[in-house]
């Protein structure tokens, strides 16, 4: 007996197995909850990483002041906003992509200035070289500058890949029955919490040594020197 608990390895063991089919499918809308948060972030904190970098203030400002509300607001409060006011406005989004949204919104934030550092520790002289060979900006930010800095922030993107994908819990205050939601629906049916929340902590530390180790290989096989000018 630990803790009150009185274990039966049979029985639980046949529980575990019995449940796991369940948690694997919460596990499934964590990984798509995750990774289409993770695009979104993506996409828009390299957005406002290069609004905010505008040389015009009517540009750079508005956006930095989305960036600091973005950061300073918790997550929780986003998703509510998202779920709960939007339809007031007539948009209706479904749970989990409201959820994700919520997630990526909020992680934008945080990989704007992640993208922000990388780009501004690439060399002077590629910038200069862009100017003096009168690339346009455009060409040179995609072609030059951005293939550079992306490989130095892959480690600072792949711990808020991890961080995200532990937020995904979350979720559950708008029906998204992610993993731990799933667990929580099993012990309140079952009156057995310990197995299932177990279980579920064990799948996320697999998932997070896994979305780690795929980080450090592609930390690896970038280059992370300067490209060429052709």
């Amino acid at each position: 007996m630990l803790f009150g608990y009185h274990w039966d390895t049979s029985n639980d063991l046949a529980f575990a197995v019995s449940i796991l089919p369940i948690l694997l499918q919460g596990l499934l809308i964590t990984v798509e909850a995750t990774a289409l948060g993770f695009v979104i972030a993506l996409v828009l904190g390299l957005v406002l990483a290069v609004l905010k970098a505008a040389p015009t203030r009517l540009v750079s400002w508005p956006a930095r002041i989305v960036t600091e509300f973005l950061r300073d607001t918790p997550l929780l409060v986003q998703l509510f906003f998202l779920y709960y006011v939007l339809p007031e406005f007539g948009i209706v989004l479904p749970a989990f992509l409201t959820g994700a949204l919520a997630l990526g919104v909020q992680y934008s934030a945080y990989m704007s200035e992640v993208y922000r550092a990388g780009i501004e520790a690439v060399d002077g002289g590629q910038h200069e070289a862009v100017r003096a060979l009168n690339m346009p900006v455009r060409r040179g930010f995609t072609h030059i500058v951005l293939p550079q800095a992306v490989p130095r922030v892959v480690p600072a993107l792949g711990n808020y890949l991890v961080s995200m994908m532990k937020d995904v819990p979350v979720l559950s205050v708008v029906t998204v029955l992610e993993m731990l939601n799933v667990a929580k629906i099993i012990g309140d049916r079952t009156f057995n919490y310990l197995i299932p929340l177990s279980m579920v902590g064990g799948l996320y530390l697999i998932l997070t040594l896994l979305a780690s180790a795929g980080v450090r290989a592609l930390d690896i096989t970038l280059p992370k020197r300067g490209l060429p000018l052709k």
